[in-house]
This record gives C-alpha cells, sequence and structure tokens, in this order.
C-alpha cells in the first residue's frame, strides 16, 4: 500500500519524562524536547508524508533522540508503520506489563489539533525493563 493512501495517519511521540532518582536526568529525553520533537514530526509529516516515516524510520535520524523517538500508526488499520523496533505490529493490541491497553488508548485519543498524552510502562529503546512513560499524541 502506498503511503499517500495512509493519510491522514496518526503523528505519535514516545518520550519518557525524567523520572525522579533518574542517574543522569541527561540521558533520557524531557517533556519539553518530547513536545519540540512532536512540534517537528508534525512540520515534517504535512510537509512530505512519505519522506517524513523514512526520516522517522531512521534509527540515526533527526527523529530519534536518546529515548525520544517518533511512532505513527495507521489510521485505517492501526498498524504502526515508523517505530523504532514495531513496524507492522497493530498499535490498538499493545498492552504494558500491567496489562493496560495503552495502544487502543493512544489510537482512541489521537484527536487532530490536539495534543493528548497517554502513560504506561514499556522499556526504553534498547532495554528490557519497563518504566513509566508518556507519549504525546496528536492525529
Amino acid at each position: 500500500m502506498r503511503l499517500s493512501r495512509l493519510l491522514p495517519a496518526f503523528a505519535l511521540l514516545l518520550g519518557v519524562l525524567a523520572m525522579p532518582g533518574v542517574p543522569s536526568a541527561a540521558e533520557y529525553g524531557t517533556a519539553a524536547e518530547a513536545a519540540a520533537l512532536l512540534d517537528r514530526a508534525i512540520v515534517e509529516a504535512k510537509a512530505d508524508f512519505a519522506a517524513a516515516i523514512v526520516k522517522f524510520n531512521d534509527p540515526a535520524g533527526a527523529f530519534r533522540d536518546r529515548d525520544l523517538y517518533v511512532f505513527c500508526a495507521s489510521e485505517t488499520d492501526g498498524k504502526l508503520i515508523a517505530h523504532p523496533a514495531l513496524v507492522g505490529t497493530d498499535l490498538r493490541e499493545l498492552k504494558d506489563k500491567n496489562g493496560k491497553p495503552f495502544g487502543s488508548e493512544m489510537f482512541a485519543a489521537a484527536r487532530e489539533g490536539t495534543i493528548s498524552e497517554v502513560t504506561y510502562m514499556w522499556p526504553r529503546p534498547g532495554g528490557t525493563e519497563p518504566v513509566d512513560k508518556v507519549s504525546r499524541i496528536t492525529r
């Protein structure tokens, strides 16, 4: 399926907010940095959606910053089309370690022109231990 047929898709940013007791705050992205990354992702997606998806999926690209990254899911089938490790996975089926259906919550929360937040437990990129995370979501 051509990416242009996926519009509109959800532009979603996953970002861990600084948590108390973290050994090195500079090691992780902040809420302000997550918001700025989402703003840049929205601009990219509106300018050229297909090119934006390529950029979002680039592991060394400008849309990956420590534990912050952009991910997108198709509005039609819920499948992730941009993500560091889960492209092709149905976002709506994702649950955290406590069984919270955060993926379906994200899918339902995505609204054009509005930024919502969803909290859940999920490993940081490259990690296995789930941590408290907050995703900023828009459509």
